[in-house]
């Protein structure tokens, strides 16, 4: 059985996702298509990085993920299918690879070249869907591309600890659908740098000096329930991903409001943990 994976930034309102998945089972009709997301937000690279990074290991070594965000070819946006982890990878050099893999070494990586006998506007059709064919079928990754050593880095997505080593200059890296916001800072960095230190997170105007362990930990449930202070707590927590996250307990993005909405957070926006 040969699982692809599909993640992009295309929505369901248009006809690509059909087209591409009728596409896949006609060159791999054993193929089971599972999408991850489609609904990342256009060109975000750190989104799609951090959604991908954090599914693709529950699927089994040899899948193959399929990444449609801005993937158009161009002299500085080339298409790499790269073997990482047991896992096969395909998209375009624009930064996402080296986040997924971390700093760690990919098994192999090569430059698509396969485009002289394609013309196209939608290379995930037209391009990737023959490349996850021709893994699929066993095919080597040096026949559909010319190995590389190199790929594109991002570095302006990665914390930052100041020289006197007392504070982690992160950003908000994701928004989820509950509208709590995900950081760039990991459970890991956090207990490096910080050791055993008291802290203080700030976001904006906002001050938080807890992290709980779950959203339900941030509440006293021994009180009767009216005395609780449960709508609209704000909470800081390191979330399934390892990942710290700043949350409204119970949050609603539709009707309450939301970590992001409340607390005027944003992709990007900076956020600080000074340890005392």
């Amino acid at each position: 059985m040969t699982i692809i994976t599909l993640t992009t930034d295309f929505g369901h309102k248009d006809y690509s996702i059909a087209v591409i998945k009728v596409a896949l089972l006609n060159h791999i009709p054993e193929a089971t298509i599972i999408d991850i997301s489609h609904q990342i937000t256009p060109y975000n690279h750190s989104e799609t990085a951090y959604i991908l990074k954090n599914a693709f290991s529950a699927f089994p070594k040899g899948s193959i993920h399929i990444i449609g965000v801005e993937s158009e070819l161009t002299p500085e946006n080339i298409h790499l299918a790269m073997e990482f982890e047991g896992h096969f990878f395909i998209g375009a050099d624009n930064g996402i690879f080296s986040l997924i893999k971390e700093g760690l070494k990919a098994k192999k990586t090569v430059a698509i070249n396969i485009h002289n006998s394609v013309v196209t506007s939608f290379p995930v059709l037209d391009v990737f869907i023959h490349v996850a064919a021709h893994i699929a079928r066993n095919g080597t990754l040096e026949v559909i591309g010319n190995p590389i050593k190199e790929i594109r880095e991002l570095t302006n997505v990665k914390p930052v600890i100041n020289p006197e080593g007392n504070q982690i200059l992160g950003s908000v890296i994701y928004i989820d659908n509950y509208g709590n916001v995900v950081t760039n800072i990991t459970l890991k960095l956090f207990k490096e740098i910080g050791k055993t230190r008291s802290f203080t997170i700030f976001a904006r105007t906002l001050k938080f000096r807890k992290i709980y362990e779950s959203y339900s930990k941030a509440i006293d449930f021994k009180l009767p329930k009216e005395k609780r202070e449960e709508d609209g707590k704000k909470l800081a927590l390191f979330n399934s991903a390892g990942h710290l996250e700043l949350a409204v307990y119970k949050s609603n993005p539709l009707t309450v409001g939301s970590a992001s909405s409340l607390f005027g957070l944003d992709y990007r926006d900076p956020i600080t943990i000074k340890f005392d």
